[in-house]
């Protein structure tokens, strides 16, 4: 199927890739038979990505996300979880519980491509719109809480201003729930023209952020910040010895450490 998608939405298809393509190898860390099908369906030049070390970076920063969304989902079964930027992401078939409550929320290109391929149900929305669209708001507060966000690979495409806006929103509207997101350094805003993804596409971070904790005053506590490198010990023991050694390598790497995944509670 042919596509079109803005700038930044369009970055949906790197992961997307990267999912895909760890599936096919002997003992991949995750098995996506679902992305397969997209890949192969969606008329789009993937191979560009070929080779570059963001598309496992991709799946160990998901996997990383999914750790933090089983914890909540351990905790509370009946919880509602809400996807900012979905994109053509399978959160939800990874870890439904059959109890929770799970909202995806994209911009409108890309809703429509992932209705293509996603369908609601009774447990799980689909919103069109942006996340600093108050608009989603009521359909979010009419599921139970607790509320889990997750937020991978978007808000530093947003001007600092709307991504602050956008965390205000979740303070205001949702007290006492979790929220997570990654942040990317100097090193890694500096050199982005040379990001081996990235500069296949015109996306551009927007903003950067060395120390999730200055991110505090906008009404969060950081409760945990992980580099690539450092992934919690449930995920890590699910790489393989090879891949163990790349990390302890990419600890040393200043772009790579400069990018986080973050859990807050708001």
């Amino acid at each position: 199927m042919k596509i079109q998608l803005g700038a930044v939405q369009e970055t949906l298809l790197i992961p997307l890739y990267g999912r895909a393509v760890e599936t096919h190898k002997k003992r991949p860390l995750m098995r996506d038979p679902k992305a397969v099908e997209m890949v192969a369906s969606i008329d789009y030049d993937f191979t560009k990505y070929d080779g570059g070390r963001s598309l496992g970076g991709s799946v160990l920063r998901g996997l990383i996300f999914d750790s933090w969304v089983t914890d909540f989902l351990r905790a509370n079964p009946y919880g509602t979880v809400v996807e900012i930027g979905a994109g053509l992401n399978t959160r939800f078939e990874r870890l439904d519980n059959g109890t929770c409550h799970w909202f995806e929320l994209d911009l409108p290109d890309s809703m429509e491509l992932r209705q293509r391929f996603f369908r609601p149900s009774d447990r799980r929305g689909m919103l069109a719109g942006s996340i600093t669209d108050p608009a989603w708001i009521e359909a979010v507060r009419a599921r139970p809480a607790p509320y889990f966000f997750v937020a991978e690979a978007v808000l530093f495409y947003l001007p600092r201003d709307d991504a602050q806006y956008a965390v205000a929103l979740v303070h205001d509207h949702f007290p006492g729930s979790r929220l997570a997101f990654d942040t990317a350094g100097d090193a890694m805003v500096d050199s982005q023209a040379q990001h081996d993804a990235l500069k296949h596409t015109r996306a551009e971070f927007a903003w950067a952020c060395d120390d999730a904790i200055e991110l505090e005053p906008w009404g969060l506590r950081l409760v945990d910040s992980r580099p690539l490198a450092r992934p919690q010990p449930s995920v890590a023991a699910r790489l393989p010895p090879a891949y163990r050694l790349l990390l302890r390598l990419l600890a040393f790497h200043p772009r790579a450490a400069s990018y986080r995944m973050n859990l807050f509670s708001v």
